[in-house]
């Protein structure tokens, strides 16, 4: 039942993206930078955390 619920689940997110990018294309790239930005600060702020490891955890 569960794998059942998480296909749907699945299509349903294909199909609102799909129903985004084509009603407003201009909106989507928004979405899609915004995700990447995130992306992009996460991906700093691991490296930020692994470098104050490297220097021993000082502040």
């Amino acid at each position: 039942m569960a794998v059942n619920s998480k296909k749907i689940a699945v299509y349903v997110l294909i199909v609102f993206a799909l129903y985004v990018i084509i009603t407003d294309p201009a909106q989507a790239a928004d979405y899609v930078q915004i995700g990447f930005e995130g992306i992009s600060n996460a991906a700093q702020a691991v490296g930020d955390f692994m470098t104050w490891i490297a220097d021993g955890a000082k502040n």
